[in-house]
């Protein structure tokens, strides 16, 4: 190994150290019970009666990596929409039922259970529902943000009205 490849190598080690050792002071250690979770109701580009605990990070931070919980009441509705990030979705309990396309289709969705996974790439039009009270882990690189197929779709559309 030349001194200029060894020195490339030791440079390229050091950055990579640094950028974990900034992503980990980005954030603290966690630990908790599903008991300890502190739910609230969830952003307002979520039809109403679903509620958020967050995990870790910040959701709505450019860059950030974030982890929250989300529970979904039964028979609720997503409508249609992507993210500009990937969405990564752990069930915890019930299930819920996504699909891909322009229009929410409660007969279209696949059914993913606890302990099921799934992700929505950004820019991929998808929608979800569930048939019984259900709860997910939603995991990524924020800014989560919901861009509606159609506008009357969302809900912050219809706090304007």
């Amino acid at each position: 190994m030349t001194v200029r490849k060894g020195l490339a190598v030791i440079i390229a080690a050091a950055c990579a150290v640094g950028v974990a050792s900034a992503q980990s002071a980005k954030h603290s250690h966690v630990m908790q019970s599903v008991a300890e979770a502190k739910w609230g109701p969830a952003p307002p580009f979520l039809p109403p009666g679903a509620e958020i605990a967050v995990l870790s990070g910040n959701p709505m931070g450019a860059g950030d990596t974030y982890s929250v919980r989300l529970k979904f009441p039964a028979n609720y509705n997503i409508p249609a929409h992507s993210h500009p990030t990937d969405e990564n979705v752990v069930v915890v309990s019930g299930a819920v039922y996504m699909g891909m396309g322009d229009k929410l289709d409660r007969q279209g969705g696949k059914s993913v259970a606890p302990g099921g996974f799934f992700i929505a790439p950004a820019g991929m039009n998808h929608y979800a529902y569930t048939k019984d009270p259900t709860t997910v882990v939603l995991y990524g690189v924020g800014p989560v943000e919901f861009n509606y197929v159609n506008p009357a779709d969302d809900p912050r559309n219809a706090a304007k009205k």
